[in-house]
């Protein structure tokens, strides 16, 4: 059951970075590199996989809705930040 779950993960993941890969293909505005797919695939997963842990390990409901909510909050905020880098942080290259 878990490899299961594990699959769903990894084939939304796919999904997700296939939407860039076909944007370049059809406009200029999307100039992804390899390094951008990489980031975004392990950010990706890495959110994907932590949720699937907490759903698996923690018993409350409300705490594992908590927990993947958190996730996702600090998911789109690195992502976000990466992109457009609105912290200004050395982290996205300002």
């Amino acid at each position: 059951m878990p490899y299961k779950r594990t699959s769903i993960i990894a084939l939304i993941v796919g999904g997700i970075l296939l939407i860039p890969l076909i944007a370049m293909q059809f406009t200029n505005e999307v100039q992804w590199t390899t390094s951008d797919f990489v980031v975004a695939a392990v950010l990706l997963l890495s959110a994907g996989f932590l949720c699937e842990l907490a759903l698996r390990k923690i018993k409350r409901p409300n705490m594992r809705v908590a927990i993947c909510a958190l996730i996702i909050v600090i998911l789109l905020l690195v992502w976000a930040e990466l992109g457009v880098g609105i912290f200004g942080s050395p982290f996205a290259g300002s």
